[in-house]
């Protein structure tokens, strides 16, 4: 019994991993961009990308399930100690500059849940400007989330569940209420359900060639960050089961989901009533769809116009706590993992010694502090030179977009010569055939890689904004020469020996 004290069990780690993966958020952007023509994308994103790799994650996490450093072990012993830290490490630091952005953005959703608006643009403390507080309060945020963190996992999976559950929650609102509203419309669809509206775009903004290729990226980002949880898969309960049996289900679930999500949008909201005023932005829009939804249900059920105002309100307030909640949920599972797979895994000698210790609930909490304060510090700089007005932190986000993804390059690469490896006891298999493990795995590497070229290059193409390209390319250089340095200095020390 003791044993297993304080593990995640499976429903906790799939909730864990929709915290991490899925972005709710994504559901009626996607719609706003393409309408009925983002689902292909979608399908396409997770055919070529999402599916296979989350198998090739739990192939992985089933392999090295007594293993304390995550994506590094899975690295390190299938292909080589300075690849797996240069990859990990590069992953590790766009972790940082998400929790940047992440920490003064995660109040718009709060407000949408207080007041039923963003009012964020009119906040001030101490005579800041609103991007200014923000940032404070992203600066507060970031010390308590740390501090919570520290007293441990059950902590940390407790916040993630709770965020999970409202995901879901919000999801199980999407698809009852559009089937209602569908159903009580006669079983018409608000936007046609017509073969050219999954083939083209209403928005004009997206009747280029370049400009779906650019949406095409976005769907593939949008499964980004399954392997945040690689780092979980020693403290999952019964680990070479339970860890591939999570993410199985998350990414069947996960890889349907936003599809059908996408199409249920469209039974209720029409593109040109709803979604083409210039009121509407990315920032807002899951906040319209769902006040949208709201108000159709109200008409349903045969409320006062008043009553349909109040119904679309009272709807944009739970969005805005679903999705207040799911940020919550990731942030604390981000804030820990990808620094617990960087310290746990690597050679211990890389860092000061008193970043590897453990405290009483086996977190690294003196490493936490550390990144606590750096992200800190990042804010601090950005308020001060202006907050939003200033290019410091648009520059800095710019330089972690690719760095993020180039990481899934990395584990599907390694994967092929994980699978090479007979050595490696593998308790779970779904790839039998190297071949076709391969050719997967060439296929996953292909479309991140595809998809981060593009994003690099749009700025420049689409706008000559080569200062954007600039940074995107420069963030993992940057990041990969730091790595390099640091890898390098150890092994110059230590020596080359793998073990």
């Amino acid at each position: 019994m003791s044993k297993n004290k304080g593990k995640l069990t499976l429903i906790a780690l799939i909730l864990m991993i929709f915290t991490s993966v899925f972005g709710f958020a994504n559901i009626p952007r996607a719609f706003f961009l393409m309408g009925y023509s983002a689902i292909p994308w979608y399908i396409f994103g997770a055919i070529c990308f999402f599916i296979p790799y989350a198998f090739m994650m739990a192939e992985f996490g089933a392999a090295f399930k007594e293993e304390k450093g995550g994506i590094y072990v899975w690295m390190q012993k299938s292909v080589g100690r300075k690849f797996a830290f240069i990859g990990t490490f590069m992953w590790f630091a766009s972790y940082i500059v998400w929790m940047v952005s992440v920490s003064s953005s995660i109040w718009v959703p709060l407000s949408n849940l207080i007041f039923g608006t963003d009012k964020t643009s009119t906040w001030s403390l101490f005579g800041l400007t609103s991007s200014q507080t923000l940032g404070i309060l992203g600066a507060i945020f970031v010390i308590v989330i740390t501090f919570l963190s520290s007293k441990g996992l059950n902590s940390i999976a407790k916040v993630a569940s709770i965020g999970g559950i409202f995901v879901t929650s919000a999801n199980v609102l999407l698809i009852v209420g559009s089937l209602i509203v569908f159903f009580a419309n006669g079983f018409h669809a608000a936007q046609p359900l017509k073969l050219a509206e999954f083939t083209h775009s209403p928005n004009p903004a997206y009747g280029t060639v370049l400009a779906v290729l650019g949406f095409l990226v976005f769907a593939i980002f949008a499964y980004g960050g399954l392997e945040a949880v690689g780092g979980l898969v020693d403290q999952t309960e019964n680990a070479n089961k339970t860890f591939p049996r999570g993410i199985k289900i998350s990414a069947i679930v996960i890889g349907v989901g936003y599809s059908l999500a996408i199409l249920m949008v469209g039974l209720f909201t029409n593109w040109q009533e709803v979604l083409s005023s210039p009121d509407v932005r990315m920032a807002n829009v899951a906040y319209v769809v769902i006040k949208n939804l709201g108000v159709k249900l109200g008409e349903v059920f045969g409320l006062s116009p008043h009553g349909v105002e109040i119904m679309g309100t009272w709807f944009a307030r739970y969005i805005g706590l679903a999705m207040f909640l799911a940020l919550l949920g990731a942030f604390f599972t981000l804030i820990y993992s990808p620094l617990k797979q960087l310290i746990e895994g690597t050679p211990k000698e890389i860092w000061p010694e008193n970043w590897t210790k453990v405290n009483e609930n086996d977190m690294p909490v003196t490493a936490m502090w550390v990144q606590c304060i750096t992200v800190v510090t990042i804010i601090i700089i950005a308020v001060i030179t202006g907050g939003k007005s200033s290019s410091f932190l648009d520059y800095l986000i710019l330089m972690g977009n690719v760095a993020m993804t180039i990481p899934t390059m990395f584990l599907a690469v390694a994967f092929i010569y994980f699978k090479k490896n007979d050595s490696i006891d593998k308790p779970f298999i779904f790839f039998k055939s190297k071949t076709v493990a391969t050719v997967w795995a060439i296929i996953v590497t292909c479309t991140v890689g595809f998809a981060n070229i593009f994003t690099i290059l749009q700025p420049a193409i689409e706008s000559k904004d080569y200062v954007s390209t600039g940074f995107q390319l420069a963030g993992p250089i940057v990041f990969g020469l730091v790595a390099f340095f640091l890898i390098s200095k150890y092994e110059k020390k230590y020596g080359n020996n793998e073990d």
